[in-house]
């Protein structure tokens, strides 16, 4: 009987918590041993890693635009393009503000940071940075060079320049036809390099929880155990209940076969916390393991990663709570 081939998640997993037990045990016993500091933990864990999320970064400008303009111009019509932006949009603002005030309401109920050992606190000064104003949001969405914007990784810009562009291509009707067909054919040649990519992801992640885990340990987490705690539960009720209670009543798709078709774009996310770096991941499972429409996936995806930040949201509302609880603010 032939054997059956392990697939990426798994090997993904196994390599994440080899990663893990073996940064722990070089932090606890072999953290003053300057051979393994400076070849092993700064040396080949640095590097490894340091190349797989540029590899994984150096696919996402390409990606974006070709699917972008694929997207678009897939969907062949600007009104339905404006209802579909439409609803991904309210949809994504929707969740965002369903997260931020779980987050919230949770952190209030439980109270991370509440009786907090840190012997600096009374000394120390915590200052909010200062947000943008809106109408600077707004104008930094168009790009006054896009190529310095494609240079920057700027994905913001580059969404809005490549989706007027693509806009423009279905709108000059049967001279943009090359165009959109050259944009399909450059993105299968990137999702085949998302593919290569692909094949070093378990020694790149495995690097990755490495290299955290040596420096780190397991002692950072325990200081903070409520905070993270308290993250994590809101980030597990948001996932199970509110996006899967959501995924139910508006795309009729059963909870339970979405988490498990998706699991290698969650643990992506969660070994390189970088929603951008995560785009050629989720599109490729979205394609081919959900089998959503690749007009549809290619616009939406890298649009609700760019702007849908449900577990930023999510974290700075605990933070919000937890800091105001360290400090004694009410």
């Amino acid at each position: 009987m032939p054997q059956q081939k392990m697939n990426m998640t798994t090997k993904i997993l196994i390599w994440m918590g080899c990663g893990l037990i073996v940064g722990s045990l070089i932090n606890a016993f072999a953290s003053e041993v300057a051979f393994i500091q400076d070849y092993l933990v700064n040396g080949l864990f640095h590097v490894v890693g340091a190349l797989f999320i540029s590899a994984l970064k150096m696919l996402v400008v390409p990606l974006v635009t070709f699917s972008l303009i694929c997207g678009v111009c897939g969907i062949g019509d600007v009104n339905t393009l404006g209802r579909v932006g439409i609803k991904a949009f309210l949809l994504f603002m929707l969740t965002t503000a369903l997260a931020i005030t779980l987050a919230i309401t949770v952190a209030v109920v439980v109270a991370p940071g509440e009786g907090f050992d840190m012997q600096t606190a009374e000394h120390a000064e915590f200052t909010a940075p200062a947000a943008p104003p809106l109408t600077q949001v707004i104008i930094d969405l168009v790009p006054t060079n896009p190529i310095a914007a494609y240079a920057d990784g700027n994905m913001l810009q580059i969404i809005f320049f490549t989706i007027l562009f693509a806009i423009c291509v279905l709108m000059v009707g049967e001279r943009g036809r090359s165009i959109a067909q050259g944009a399909e054919k450059l993105n299968d040649v990137m999702m085949e390099v998302v593919n290569v990519v692909m094949l070093v992801a378990p020694i790149g992640v495995f690097a990755l929880m490495a290299k955290t885990f040596s420096l780190q340990g397991l002692g950072l987490i325990l200081p903070m155990i409520s905070y993270f705690g308290v993250v994590a539960v809101v980030l597990l009720l948001h996932m199970t209940g509110t996006l899967m209670i959501l995924l139910k009543l508006l795309g009729r798709v059963s909870p339970l076969m979405f988490l498990k078709k998706m699991r290698t774009a969650q643990i992506f996310a969660f070994s390189t916390s970088s929603s951008n770096a995560t785009i050629p991941v989720t599109l490729r499972s979205v394609e081919k393991r959900l089998g959503v429409d690749n007009s549809t996936a290619s616009f939406v995806v890298p649009f609700g990663a760019t702007i849908n930040m449900d577990g930023t949201a999510i974290m700075q509302g605990v933070a919000t709570v937890f800091i105001a609880n360290v400090y004694g603010i009410d």
